[in-house]
């Protein structure tokens, strides 16, 4: 059966720099609803395109209204000479393979001591690993990481694959998702 290619989804957004931190070196845009619906999925998902001409590859996030967001950082704002305030085309595209997410010191410590949990970190997929570390890192206090640390190895080692209770898209919990404040 041969793959289907992504279809391209181009748009213009405004971007906006966020009120908190004041000295931010990043900028952010909200993706216009008709962009989104045109991704597979209201939760994170990475793609891959041009930011004002700019090739790039970034993971947009949940709005938790059905749409989706996306963090600019510095070096692709300088290399696109966009600033806060400007209207920016994008090309987008799922990317065609989900890239691995980057594992938490503190969670990788406690895998390497938990071989059974390990050994299905490394059997489930990239989108399922990236469940699992943003729940464990999505707690406000220090303690609800390690414990959810310590729940998530319990239930690796069990078998488990997802991460429980988990509303990818932000749409269905009380959650914080969305994209930052406006600072204008």
């Amino acid at each position: 059966m041969a793959k289907t290619t992504p279809a391209v989804v181009r748009f213009k957004s405004i971007l906006r720099r966020p009120a908190e931190p004041k000295n931010a070196a990043w900028a952010f845009l909200v993706l216009p609803a008709a962009a989104s619906g045109k991704l597979p999925t209201r939760s994170q998902v990475t793609v891959e395109g041009r930011f004002a001409a700019v090739p790039f590859q970034a993971t947009l996030e949940p709005d938790g209204e059905g749409s989706h967001w996306l963090k600019v950082d510095g070096a692709l704002l300088e290399a696109a000479a966009a600033k806060p305030g400007d209207t920016v085309a994008l090309e987008i595209a799922p990317v065609a393979k989900e890239p691995e997410p980057k594992l938490p010191p503190d969670l990788r410590k406690a895998l390497a001591a938990h071989p059974a949990a390990k050994a299905t970190w490394d059997d489930i997929t990239p989108v399922a690993r990236r469940d699992w570390i943003q729940w464990m890192t999505s707690g406000k206090k220090a303690e609800t990481r390690v414990k959810r640390i310590a729940t998530a190895c319990d239930q690796l080692a069990s078998g488990k694959r997802r991460a429980c209770c988990f509303d990818r898209s932000g749409m269905y919990s009380r959650g914080n998702l969305g994209p930052p404040e406006a600072a204008d």
